[in-house]
C-alpha cells in the first residue's frame, strides 16, 4: 500500500475500508465500520453506507472532543445520542455517524477498523467461547456482550481507563466482532487480517466440518410461498439454499435450529429463529404455531414497542434445505447470505463445544432497538 498513490489519509481510509468490505467473511451487507482521526475530527463510516463501496462522502466528520465528552456521561438514550452526534458534525450535509462513533473516538489511534468476522464470532459463540478467545488473544481487550451504541462505548471507556494501549493489539466484543487500530492504515488492516487468520487457523485445526452427501427431498415450495405471502401481506420473493451445509443443517434436531443469530444485527433481517418444517407437516398450522411463539416472546419482553410482523423470515425444511423470504430479490439475497454464514458458523461451533448466541432478552432488545429499526426503514 503505497501512500504516494493516495491524495490524503481519507483516501487511504476509503481504500482499506473497501478492502475489508470486499470480504464477506469479515462483513455482510452494511456490517462493520471504520474511522480516521485527523485535525480534531473523527471521520467515521456514515450510517447506511457499506464498507465494500463507501466513498469519501460516506464518512461523517464529527468533532472528536465532543464524542469523547459523550463517553463520560452516565447514560444516554438512542435519540439523544443521534442528536448530539449530529450537532457535533463538522459538515451538516454528511450522513449520520455510525452508532459506534463514540467507541471509535475513545480508541487513541488514527485508524480504527471494526468487522464482524465469521471466524472470531464463531469461536466466541461456542459454549467455551470466553475461555477460547482469552487463550487465543491474550493481548486483546476482551469485552462481554452488551448492546451496541452508547452502552458498548461506555463499557469500553470504563474497561480501558487503566489500559496500556501500546500493549493492546485490538478489542474483541463477545458475540459481536473485533476492532483493530494503528496510526498507519496498512498496519491496522494487517492487524485485522492477522487476527482473523489466527481464528480461522484455529477453526481449521479444531472444527473441520465433514458433510455427508444428502439427496434433497421433494417439497411443495409454491404452497409455502402462498402462505407466507398471505401472512406478510405481500408476495414474497423466495430463495432456496440446498448447499451441502444447508442440507446437513436441515437434518439437525429441532432445538439445534433454534439457538439464535450469529451476530446481533442479523436479527433485524432473519428474526431469532426459523420456521422448522418436515415434509408432511401442515404448513399453515406450523406457521400459526410459529406466530404464537413469536407473540409470546414479544409479550414477555415488550415495554412500549409495537410488534413487528410475527411471520417467519426463513424456514428450515428437513431433508430439503433452507428457504428464505424477502419483500424483493435484494432482501431475499441478503437474508440468504446471512443465514448461509450462520449455518457454517453453527456447524463449526458445534465441532468445538456447541453453539450459543445471545440471550432471548438481548435478542429482543436488538430486534426492537430504535436505531436498528430506523436503519432498516431507510434502506
Amino acid at each position: 500500500m503505497n501512500n504516494i498513490l493516495y491524495k490524503d489519509d481519507l483516501d487511504l481510509r476509503v481504500y482499506t475500508s473497501n478492502l475489508l468490505g470486499s470480504d464477506n467473511t469479515l462483513v455482510l451487507h452494511g456490517g462493520g465500520n471504520t474511522s480516521l482521526k485527523k485535525d480534531g475530527i473523527l471521520y467515521v463510516k456514515g450510517s447506511g453506507w457499506d464498507l465494500s463501496s463507501i466513498k469519501r462522502e460516506g464518512f461523517a466528520p464529527v468533532k472528536l472532543q465532543s464524542l469523547k465528552e459523550l463517553a463520560k456521561l452516565k447514560s444516554l438514550n438512542d435519540s439523544d445520542m443521534v442528536r448530539l452526534q449530529r450537532e457535533a458534525m463538522a459538515d451538516e450535509t454528511a450522513p449520520n455517524p455510525s452508532v459506534e462513533a463514540i467507541l471509535h473516538a475513545i480508541i487513541p489511534y488514527k485508524f480504527v477498523d471494526h468487522t464482524h468476522a465469521d471466524a472470531i464470532v464463531t469461536i466466541s459463540n461456542s459454549l467455551k467461547g470466553e475461555e477460547l478467545i482469552k487463550k487465543l488473544f491474550p493481548n486483546f481487550l476482551i469485552v462481554p456482550y452488551v448492546m451496541p451504541g452508547f452502552v458498548l462505548a461506555k463499557k469500553v471507556y470504563e474497561m480501558s481507563k487503566d489500559l496500556d494501549w501500546d500493549k493492546t493489539k485490538g478489542i474483541i466484543l463477545h458475540h459481536h466482532g473485533i476492532f483493530t487500530f494503528d496510526n498507519d492504515a496498512k498496519k491496522s488492516y494487517d492487524k485485522m487480517i492477522k487476527a482473523v487468520k489466527k481464528a480461522e487457523d484455529f477453526l481449521d485445526k479444531n472444527a473441520k466440518i465433514k458433510l455427508p452427501e444428502i439427496k434433497p427431498i421433494d417439497f411443495d415450495i409454491n404452497t409455502l410461498q402462498e402462505i407466507i405471502s398471505k401472512e406478510k401481506g405481500f408476495e414474497v420473493t423466495v430463495k432456496v439454499d440446498q448447499s451441502k451445509e444447508a442440507l446437513f443443517y436441515s437434518t439437525l434436531e429441532e432445538e439445534k435450529l433454534r439457538r439464535g443469530v450469529l451476530t446481533p444485527e442479523h436479527i433485524i433481517r432473519t428474526k431469532r429463529e426459523p420456521l422448522i418444517l418436515k415434509k408432511n407437516d401442515d404448513i399453515q398450522k406450523k406457521v400459526d404455531s410459529y406466530k404464537k411463539e413469536y407473540q409470546d416472546y414479544f409479550n414477555r419482553f415488550k415495554k412500549d414497542e409495537i410488534m413487528l410482523n410475527p411471520a417467519p423470515n426463513y424456514t428450515v425444511i428437513e431433508g430439503f434445505g433452507i428457504v428464505v423470504f424477502g419483500k424483493n430479490e435484494k432482501e431475499a439475497d441478503i437474508i440468504k447470505d446471512i443465514v448461509s454464514h450462520t449455518v457454517k458458523a453453527v456447524l463449526r461451533a458445534d465441532r468445538l463445544t456447541g453453539y450459543k448466541s445471545i440471550s432471548l432478552k438481548n435478542s429482543f432488545e436488538m430486534e426492537y432497538w430504535e436505531l436498528e429499526q430506523a436503519k432498516l426503514k431507510r434502506k
